[in-house]
C-alpha cells in the first residue's frame, strides 16, 4: 500500500514520521483517497494517530480537529515512499502581487515616472501593448523616457503613440527605420537612438534579467558598432551641424582567434507587455510570434505589466504551456487595443496571373531581373536545409525552390518551418515574418521568442543566410543597414545573420547597380558595414561571384542569360577573376 503526501494551503507545515506498517495510519489514508469520506467520519480515524503524528502550528496548541479542517481542504498527491515516511503540508497562500488583475489601465501606469527605461514589447505591430501605450500617453507629466525595443512603432501604434506626443527623449532599438516621424526627428537632433543589432538587442535583455552584466558577442565586430561611430544624437538643426553625442565604442577581446565585442546588459525600469492568455497569478502564454522581445523584457523590470487578450482563472493553464512564469508579473490588465497588422501580404490568386501588370514599362524590367536573380539563389538550397531569407528578393526565392527540395524557413521574430504568404481567410496578426509581413506555418513548424531566435542564428545551427546589401566588397564585407545623414532604417537581425561565416553560408542578392548606375560590388565599401569578411557568394541579375573571404578577392563564375563578360566588367566596381570554364545560365 503506497503513502500519499497531502499538499494543501495553509499557514502551517505538517510533518509525520510514521512507519508504514501502522494500521491507523494505513486506514486513514484508505479512507481520504478512496472512499471520500466527510471530515467527521474521519475525526476518530486521526484521533488514533495524535500519538505518531506530530503537528507544527505557531502559538497555537495541536488538536485532532485542526488537522481535520486542514485534511478537508487537501489535495491528496500519490507519493511512493519507503518504509518510513515523512509527509510534508506546505505552506503557501496563493495572494501574490499579481493575483488580482487591474482593470483600471490608468492606474497600471500610475507608477511610471518621468526619466523611467521603458521596455516595450512587440516585432512590427505584434505583440504591442498599445492598450498600456495608450494610458501613458494620458500622462503628460511623464517625459524624457528612454524606450527599448525592437521598432519605433508606426504611426499611432507601438512607440509611434509616445514619439507622437514627445514623451521619449531616448531609444535603444534594432530596427526603428519603419517609423518616419522617428527618422525625421532622429536626424534633425531632436530624439537619441543609441542602434543596436537585434540579437544583441535581446541579449542584453536577457543577460540583465539572469543577473549578467555584461557579455562578449561576434555581432558587430569591425563595425560601426564596435567603432561607435553611429551618433546616437545630432546637434539640434541635425546631420548638419554635427554631433552632440556619440556613439558608444565597445571593448574587443580574441577568443579562439575570433573577434568578440563586450556588450552592457540593459536594466528596465517597467516593461509594457502583451500576451495571449494569463491567469490570476500572472503566468503567461504567447500566441505565435507574439513572444518576440515580450519574455525576456517581462523578466527583465523592476515592474512588469502585462496586458492580456484572455485572463484565465488560476490552473486553467497547463504548466507545459508556460512561456513567463508569474514571480516575473507584477500587474495585469485586460487588453482592449485592436490588433493591427504592418504589411498584409496575400498568397496569389489562380487567376492573378491572368491579370494584366499595372506597372510602368521600367518598373516591370526591374521587377524581372528581381525575379530572375531570386530563382538563381533558390539553386543554393539543398534538401534539408535551415535557411534564413531577409527582406526584398530574398522573399521571392521560395517561388522557386527545385521540386522535391524541403527546406526549413527561419524568421528571426521567432518561426522554423515558415510557410507561403496566407489567403485572406488565414491572415492572422499574430503570425508575420521578419519584414512584418503576414505568413503561415507549414506542418512541423515550431514558434519561439528573439532570444531563442537568435541564439539559433549566432550559434551558426542555420545552413544558409541570403540577404539583400547596399554595398558589398571584394573581400566579403558587406553594408546593408543605413546612409549617414539620409536613411536610417537600422540594423535589424543582419549583423547576427552574418556573424557566422564559418558555419552559416553567407550569400548577397541584390541589384547590380545603384538607382544612379553606380557598382554596388566594390574594393571597399563606403557605407557604415553590417559585417567584415562574411559574404560567401554574391548573386545579381547579370553574374554570380564567389568571394574568397581570406584572400580578399572574387572570382566570376556565372553569366546570367544575354549578360557579357564586358557589361559585368563596365558595371563592377573592382577587379575579379574569371573562372576558366565560365558558365551562363
Amino acid at each position: 500500500m503506497p503513502i500519499f503526501g497531502v499538499l494543501f494551503r495553509c499557514h502551517q507545515v505538517l510533518v509525520t514520521d510514521i512507519a508504514a506498517d501502522q494500521a491507523p495510519h494505513r486506514h486513514l489514508l484508505q479512507l481520504i483517497s478512496l472512499t471520500g469520506h466527510g471530515v467527521s467520519e474521519l475525526v476518530p480515524e486521526i484521533s488514533n494517530l495524535k500519538a505518531v503524528v506530530n503537528v507544527r502550528k505557531p502559538s497555537s496548541t495541536t488538536s485532532a480537529t485542526m488537522l481535520a479542517a486542514y485534511v478537508s481542504r487537501a489535495k491528496l498527491v500519490p507519493v511512493p515512499l519507503k518504509s518510513r515516511a515523512t509527509i510534508f503540508l506546505r505552506a503557501r497562500w496563493s495572494s501574490t502581487h499579481a493575483e488580482v488583475p487591474l482593470q483600471n489601465k490608468s492606474k497600471a501606469v500610475k507608477d511610471v515616472k518621468s526619466g523611467d527605461v521603458l521596455l516595450c514589447g512587440g516585432f512590427g505591430l505584434a505583440g504591442v501593448p498599445d492598450t498600456l501605450l495608450s494610458a501613458l500617453v494620458k500622462r503628460k507629466d511623464v517625459t524624457q523616457l528612454t524606450a527599448v525595443s525592437n521598432n519605433a512603432g508606426a504611426g499611432d501604434s507601438g512607440l509611434g503613440k509616445l514619439f507622437n506626443s514627445k514623451q521619449i527623449d531616448k531609444i535603444i532599438a534594432s530596427y526603428p527605420g519603419g517609423n518616419k516621424a522617428f527618422e525625421a526627428l532622429y536626424l534633425k537632433g531632436e530624439v537619441s537612438l543609441e542602434l543596436c543589432p537585434q540579437g544583441t538587442l535581446v541579449e542584453r535583455l536577457r543577460a540583465h534579467a539572469a543577473g549578467i552584466p555584461a557579455f562578449f558577442t561576434p555581432t558587430g565586430a569591425s563595425t560601426a558598432v564596435e567603432e561607435g561611430s553611429i551618433p546616437t544624437r545630432y546637434n539640434e538643426g541635425g546631420f548638419a551641424n554635427g554631433v552632440k553625442i556619440p556613439g558608444i565604442k565597445k571593448e574587443s577581446r580574441e577568443f579562439g582567434g575570433r573577434k568578440y565585442i563586450m556588450e552592457p546588459a540593459i536594466a528596465g525600469d517597467v516593461a509594457f507587455v502583451r500576451a495571449w492568455k494569463v491567469d490570476e497569478v500572472g503566468n503567461c502564454v504567447f500566441r505565435y510570434t507574439q513572444q518576440n522581445f515580450s519574455t525576456v523584457m517581462a523578466k527583465n523590470a523592476k515592474l512588469t505589466i502585462v496586458e492580456a487578450d484572455q485572463i484565465v482563472p488560476t490552473g486553467s493553464l497547463s504548466p507545459n504551456a508556460i512561456h513567463v512564469p508569474g514571480i516575473y508579473v507584477d500587474r495585469v490588465v485586460q487588453a482592449t487595443a485592436p490588433k493591427q497588422i504592418e504589411h498584409v501580404k496575400l498568397a496569389p490568386s489562380p487567376s492573378s496571373s491572368d491579370e494584366q501588370s499595372t506597372l510602368s514599362p521600367e518598373k516591370e524590367f526591374a521587377q524581372k531581373m528581381r525575379h530572375r536573380t531570386a530563382k538563381r539563389a533558390a539553386k543554393e538550397l539543398k534538401d534539408g536545409f535551415y535557411v534564413n531569407l531577409g527582406i526584398g528578393i530574398p522573399t521571392l526565392i521560395p517561388a522557386y525552390v527545385e521540386p522535391g527540395v524541403r527546406v526549413w524557413l527561419q524568421s528571426e521574430n521567432g518561426i522554423l518551418g515558415m510557410g507561403p504568404y496566407p489567403t485572406a481567410e488565414q491572415v492572422d496578426p499574430d503570425l508575420i515574418n521578419a519584414g512584418k509581413e503576414t505568413v503561415t506555418l507549414l506542418p512541423g513548424a515550431s514558434v519561439f521568442d528573439s532570444s531563442e531566435s537568435f541564439a539559433m542564428i549566432r550559434g551558426g545551427h542555420v545552413d544558409l543566410s541570403i540577404l539583400g546589401a547596399m554595398q558589398v566588397s571584394q573581400a566579403g564585407d558587406i553594408a546593408n543597414f543605413m546612409i549617414p545623414g539620409k536613411l536610417v532604417k537600422g540594423i535589424g537581425g543582419a549583423m547576427d545573420l552574418v556573424s557566422n561565416p564559418d558555419q552559416t553560408k553567407v550569400i548577397v542578392v541584390m541589384e547590380h547597380c545603384a538607382k544612379d548606375g553606380s557598382p554596388k560590388i566594390l574594393k571597399e565599401c563606403t557605407l557604415p558595414l553590417t559585417g567584415a569578411r562574411t559574404v560567401s557568394q554574391i548573386i545579381t541579375e547579370l553574374a554570380v561571384f564567389d568571394v574568397d573571404r581570406k584572400n580578399g578577392h572574387l572570382e566570376l563564375v556565372e553569366l546570367q542569360e544575354g549578360v557579357t563578360l564586358e557589361e559585368v566588367r563596365a558595371k563592377t566596381g573592382c577587379d575579379f577573376k574569371v573562372r576558366s570554364d565560365l558558365s551562363k545560365l
